[in-house]
């Protein structure tokens, strides 16, 4: 059903760098890339992530209780994803672990302050 999401930046490289290094670990490259816009993919027909500076010219911001959800196949994935995030300079919104029956996951905000979580069914 989604085919992309695109979150703002207001520092294009500084984004992507920070996304080239996290979403390599789950085999994604950037698919797509312009002068105001980076865009990854695991695979071309599947969905993609991006980061834009904005149309309009104003400032980036982020969306209170806007969020975006990763899909990775383990809970393992979900730990060293979330590690990898901080480790770049991303900031906790919640640590891995078990949320309901059948979904882990773990949350951060991106260097922009977008909120993102990395999850899997169990």
């Amino acid at each position: 059903m989604i085919g992309y999401v695109t979150l703002g930046t207001n520092d294009l490289q500084k984004g992507a760098k920070f996304y080239d290094e996290l979403l390599e670990k789950i085999g994604a490259t950037r698919f797509m890339e312009f002068e105001t816009f980076i865009s990854w993919s695991i695979d071309p027909q599947q969905p993609k992530l991006s980061i834009t500076k904005p149309f309009d010219g104003k400032s980036a911001t982020i969306g209170n209780g806007v969020m975006i959800a990763l899909a990775v196949e383990t809970p393992q994935q979900v730990d060293m994803l979330h590690t990898k995030a901080l480790e770049l300079g991303a900031t906790d919104e919640g640590s891995p672990g078990p949320r309901g029956e059948h979904f882990y996951g773990a949350y951060f905000r991106d260097l922009d302050g977008n909120k993102l979580n990395f999850s899997c069914v169990v």
